[in-house]
């Protein structure tokens, strides 16, 4: 048998304030219709001052753990997943790390905007394959909301605040049908950059450091990118689309979901959506989605769930991992 990374927990965060579209419609030139229609979205939330990216993705952490039954002891390593970290440096990681009382170990951010998720799981299922940790907390946490440009009503709307975490430990797997995760692909095409970015960073004190989308370019590479990495899992695993228990996709547009639900052939029921009441969480949108999905009881244990993300860069890749 070979070692194989065991999703032993899984945990969220959503901070304590919503934000409607009617309480966007009474700031900017919008209404709940012409939000929900083009994106699905009907509310999002949005972190208050103490909510910060370290202490959203904690929560979610100490959530991950509980579910899991284990402690700060049993952490080796701490990677989060992020593109709106509270400092330059220290990361996130070790920020979480204070938090949790975690005394042992590493930890290091991974940034890949709204891929990050799956970015930094692909990281700690290969360092628990290799031997170099044994149990790692992989975590999705934005702070959107610090970055928007409240002037731009076509971007503003799309995305929220909160956080995600998945508790990983070293277990032994083979086959697909053993617990852990099976496989993960990961992609990059840098030459499109100017469709998906923030147009700022601490070094460039000259720049507001806003996010900028061109949302129809966005769109069109979306469905069939996240399709080739879903279809590459699969493939990976001599499996189809009829093995799959659950998709888990990046909560970015509900048109966006539907389309490669489509492409796929999964029917809507085996499609785990959150984009309705969460927005569009970057980083932490697969996460949450599977923190949802597992604790309401959909989601159960031996279950083939697929995750899939795209985002800024472009970034994208997919997971299949039996619960």
């Amino acid at each position: 048998m070979q070692t194989r990374s065991i999703l032993a927990g899984v945990g969220g965060y959503l901070p304590e304030r919503v934000m409607t579209n009617a309480e966007f419609a009474g700031r900017i030139e919008t209404s709940d219709e012409w939000i929900r229609e083009r994106t699905g979205i009907g509310q999002r939330h949005f972190a208050s001052e103490h909510e910060t990216c370290a202490y959203m993705g904690a929560e979610a952490s100490r959530a991950a753990l509980r579910a899991a039954g284990a402690g700060p002891d049993d952490v080796d390593a701490i990677i989060p997943a992020t593109a709106t970290p509270d400092q330059a440096f220290p990361s996130t990681a070790l920020h979480v790390q204070a938090a949790l009382g975690v005394t042992r170990g590493f930890g290091f951010d991974v940034s890949a905007a709204c891929a990050g998720f799956i970015y930094a799981l692909s990281v700690a299922d290969a360092m628990i394959r290799t031997g170099q940790a044994t149990g790692v907390l992989v975590i999705g946490s934005e702070v959107y909301s610090r970055i928007l440009n409240w002037q731009d009503r076509t971007t503003c709307v799309l995305f929220g605040d909160g956080a995600g975490a998945v508790f990983l430990t070293a277990g032994a797997g083979e086959g697909s049908g053993d617990r852990g995760v099976l496989s993960t692909h990961l992609r990059a095409q840098g030459d499109l950059a100017n469709i998906l970015y923030v147009d700022g960073a601490v070094g460039r004190p000259d720049r507001p450091g806003h996010l900028v989308m061109h949302g129809r370019e966005v769109f069109r590479h979306a469905v069939g990118k996240l399709a080739e990495a879903v279809e590459l899992a699969l493939s990976a695993n001599g499996l189809s689309p009829a093995d799959v228990d659950w998709l888990v996709p990046h909560q970015a547009n509900l048109r966006i979901i539907d389309a490669v639900g489509r492409k796929l052939g999964l029917p809507k029921e085996r499609v785990v959506v959150t984009v309705d009441r969460h927005a569009n969480t970057s980083a932490a949108s697969v996460p949450l989605a599977l923190a949802e999905a597992t604790r309401d009881g959909r989601i159960r244990r031996g279950d083939l769930v697929l995750l899939e993300a795209l985002g800024g860069g472009l970034t994208w890749g997919s997971a299949l991992v039996r619960m």
